[in-house]
């Protein structure tokens, strides 16, 4: 039923972590959670399948790990704090056992065309357009200034969180969150900086 469905889609997820995607294999999934070949056919017809489906099951995660607690904070700098701490703290509690699942499953995809690359670079590109919506809501705010390039901005922060999930994979040294903290500030400073600096050079109105 839906419960052992999703049982095995949180299964299906962790081991993707550590195996990737492509090594997710019905026979594979089957022995690690002590159910038969036969017994998984009856939820998924094919690898692809289970591929597609152990996917939007880690959507589901990461949305209510990650990107509904963020959505609760302030529109503009406040929600690119909050999602990027949204992600760290993804990181710090392990939920699933080699980091970020998309970041793992992300590159080795992204030389492989078909459904689940393309679910993939959707989940990418969303995650890239919450960040760039938040810093939208900063330039309207008057949180940054206008002339700051915020594609740039989010390619930058993204590709932090990027380096980070591999460090923390790598070192499991809580020290490396720290990190991509400090440098998203500078980046965000820098920005907010801009701001400042536009309204100093501002010239006077004069009537």
């Amino acid at each position: 039923g839906l419960a052992s469905r999703h049982a095995i889609l949180d299964a299906a997820c962790k081991l993707a972590t550590t195996h990737g995607l492509e090594g997710l294999s019905i026979g594979e999934l089957a022995e690690h959670i002590g159910m038969s070949k036969s017994g998984l056919y009856a939820h998924f017809k094919s690898k692809e399948e289970l591929q597609l489906a152990t996917i939007e099951a880690a959507i589901a995660i990461f949305n209510a790990d990650v990107l509904e607690p963020a959505q609760k904070s302030r529109p503009g700098l406040a929600r690119v704090n909050a999602l990027v701490e949204a992600f760290l703290g993804h990181l710090l509690r392990r939920v699933f056992p080699a980091g970020c699942f998309f970041a793992t499953v992300a590159a080795q995809l992204a030389a492989r065309p078909g459904r689940p690359r393309d679910k993939i670079v959707g989940v990418q590109q969303s995650w890239a357009g919450e960040f760039a919506k938040a810093l939208e809501q900063a330039r309207e705010a008057g949180e940054i200034a206008a002339s700051v390039d915020r594609a740039q901005l989010v390619f930058e922060i993204m590709a932090m969180l990027f380096l980070v999930n591999f460090e923390w994979i790598v070192t499991q040294e809580p020290g490396v969150l720290d990190k991509a903290r400090a440098g998203v500030k500078r980046l965000l400073d820098e920005a907010s900086a801009g701001r400042s600096k536009a309204r100093r050079e501002r010239p006077l109105q004069t009537h």
